[in-house]
């Protein structure tokens, strides 16, 4: 189902978790849930993948994830304040202690000069409330390849976050 690439590096994604004893959530609109589905290719995947939230309409990121409805109106789903928000409501609703989001555009259609197929917008977040993001612009290459490279960013910005959380210092 997955690319041997995704699968080795969701394992080693797993690995670390576990040794650092954190659990993800993840916060899935134009990915539909493949991140969850990839978590869960890896055997023993309950020491670290707590839940995931599949919120394709903008609704479903209100309801199930807290995400304001200005915030939609104002930005758009497709934003990096909407995946920061879906991250972090992915936080606010479940015991992980790190999640990931991400909010785009799979195609082939619904895109718009401002925002074309392609455009991306992950976020990551911790329960110490550092939230990352990032936005990716894939190109028209395809629902599928779409998909499968947010898949691979997804995995990129959990690392980073993890790494992040290694040389963050809380301020007193």
């Amino acid at each position: 189902m997955f690319s041997q690439q995704l699968v080795e590096e969701i394992a080693l994604l797993s690995k670390l978790c576990r040794s650092k004893k954190l659990m993800i959530a993840s916060a899935e609109s134009c990915t539909g849930g493949l991140i969850s589905a990839l978590f869960t290719e890896i055997a023993g995947s309950s020491d670290v993948f707590e839940r995931g939230f599949v919120t394709y309409s903008n609704e479903a990121k209100t309801e199930l994830l807290g995400v304001p409805v200005e915030l939609i109106e104002q930005w758009g789903a497709v934003s990096p304040q909407v995946a920061a928000a879906m991250a972090s409501g992915a936080l606010t609703h479940s015991h992980a202690d790190l999640s990931i989001s991400v909010t785009g555009i799979a195609g082939p259609g619904g895109g718009s000069v401002e925002k074309p197929v392609g455009l991306v917008c992950l976020a990551a977040a911790r329960k110490n409330g550092l939230v990352i993001g990032k936005t990716r612009k894939f190109g028209d290459i395809g629902r599928a390849n779409i998909r499968s490279a947010t898949i691979g960013a997804a995995i990129e910005l959990l690392n980073s976050s993890i790494e992040a959380e290694d040389s963050y210092e809380a301020l007193p």
